[in-house]
């Protein structure tokens, strides 16, 4: 029912002028998805409430909840036509009514759901041109509950599918989606337990973290204090753009997280040499932005000047790990082997303050819309690097939409991790053998046996001698016969 119900969403927004991608898809079943989850949250904590014998006070004032606005229902507990909002009355209510009493929310703690709404509604906005359409939308997720467990999980099955749709999309698609089967074996490496702190820099969808949490979940028994701490002092994020902030929320709360700790503020405006040991984290899981330039006043935040935007991520990952903390972040493969000198910093930057242990080389086409070759670094902090264990994942197919990567593509890298074992996909490199002045740590399988033979220059030159000549003599052949 959940599918055929997004499905449907998709079609009526496909045909409103104010939708045109998979992102504007997203965005709005999103925001109206949020309003109808908070519906479904008061009145949880109004039960729960009236069985403990106390009083409940409403988040949300009486004449903007959603069954006054959205769904009032009749005697019959069906839509009241004669009551509900449709086409332009709709839109101006939703427009000019709704978003501005929404974004008047405000909380100190990014825990709270107040937050949220503020946080939300205060950057986007409603783009669905006809009141009619909206009013359809409404109605469909109306049908949709978020009381049960198994709806739920459900449903963050298909708003994943969502999510990876709009990453294939091709527009900014890396930024959005990180495929989940490279999410989850990153996670199973670096095995967060309960009790660790995971944060998540750039938080985008939620994707590690949501992981990180179902992980965590198999991982043992959850006592009742397990289930607290998981939900309210384990997950934290921060992100940058509103509509990656509101899907990461929305995918935390499908998960089973009913008020994620995901702040929306820019992560790199935050100076390094502020952030203080209560700040910091246990566990590091992230995919940030790559092929950003960030302006001259944001690299002032850092001791290692660069534009580049995952390099800054790196350094604020570095610094916000706790002592004998663990990370496992996505970077663009010639991290490794760049010669300017932010890069060779940062690499003498991560091999001298982390244990860099473990390298996985990702072929092409991990990313879909994103023609970028990129590597996994796991590294823990406290002690410098002294062996860097590389895994080169070979696959017999090209990846892309059609063949995405999938687990099973990875789990010889995870068998084999867990001994840092030699094969022929798989090598260490001791760091005393490492370029002292350039700390390249290029990806060179010495497994490979197939090495093209360089030329001789002076070779290259004499036969291009030769076939110039030869070309002269032709030409004057050509010139005596005419």
């Amino acid at each position: 029912m959940f599918e055929q119900t997004f499905k449907n969403i998709d079609d009526i927004l496909h045909k409103d002028a104010g939708c045109s991608s998979e992102l504007d898809y997203v965005e709005q079943t999103s925001w109206i998805l949020f309003l109808k989850y908070l519906d479904d949250l008061e009145k949880d904590r109004k039960t729960a409430a009236e069985l403990g014998g106390t009083s409940y006070s409403a988040i949300i004032a009486p004449e903007y909840r959603w069954e006054v606005w959205a769904a009032p229902k009749n005697g019959g507990g069906k839509l009241d036509h004669h009551k509900a909002l449709s086409g332009d009355d709709l839109k101006d209510f939703v427009d000019l009514k709704l978003f501005p009493y929404l974004k008047k929310f405000k909380a100190e703690k990014a825990d709270t759901i107040e937050y949220k709404i503020g946080e939300i509604f205060s950057e986007l906005k409603n783009r669905l041109q006809s009141g009619y359409n909206l009013r359809e939308v409404i109605n469909l997720i109306d049908e949709l509950r978020f009381r049960s467990h198994a709806e739920k999980h459900e449903m963050s099955h298909l708003y994943e599918g969502k999510i990876q749709n709009m990453g294939n999309a091709g527009r900014n698609g890396g930024e959005y989606y990180t495929p989940r089967p490279l999410i989850k074996t990153i996670v199973k490496v670096v095995a967060p337990s309960i009790g660790e702190k995971v944060y998540d820099g750039a938080v985008g969808s939620a994707g590690f973290l949501c992981e990180s949490f179902e992980y965590m979940k198999e991982s043992k028994s959850l006592t009742t204090k397990d289930v607290e701490v998981l939900q309210k002092r384990t997950f934290y994020g921060k992100e940058k753009k509103s509509l990656a902030y509101i899907i990461g929320i929305m995918n935390m709360i499908l998960h089973g997280i009913d008020a994620p700790n995901i702040v929306h503020t820019n992560t790199l405006a935050e100076n390094l040499a502020d952030i203080q040991e209560r700040d910091r984290y246990d566990i590091v899981l992230a995919n940030p932005p790559f092929g950003g330039k960030e302006r001259a006043e944001v690299q002032q935040n850092f001791p290692i000047k660069t534009g580049e935007t995952a390099f800054l991520f790196l350094q604020h990952f570095i610094k916000i790990l706790k002592a004998g903390g663990r990370g496992g972040v996505v970077i663009k493969n010639t991290f490794l082997s760049n010669t300017d000198n932010a890069s060779v910093s940062l690499r003498k930057l991560l091999l001298d303050s982390c244990n860099l242990h473990t390298v996985l080389d990702l072929p092409g086409g991990v990313f879909a819309g994103a023609g970028v070759k990129t590597v996994v670094l796991f590294f823990e902090k406290g002690s410098p690097t002294r062996n860097v264990w590389f895994y080169q994942l070979n696959l017999n197919r090209n990846l892309g939409k059609t063949y995405p990567l999938n687990e099973n593509d990875l789990s010889d890298f995870v068998v084999l991790q867990k001994t840092m074992a030699d094969s022929p996909n798989s090598w260490s490199v001791d760091v005393a053998n490492v370029d002292p002045g350039t700390h390249d740590l290029s990806v060179k399988n010495p497994n490979n046996k197939e090495e093209v033979s360089l030329r001789d220059p002076k070779v290259i030159l004499d036969e291009i001698q030769t076939l110039d000549k030869e070309s002269e003599e032709i030409l004057n052949s050509i010139r005596r016969l005419v």
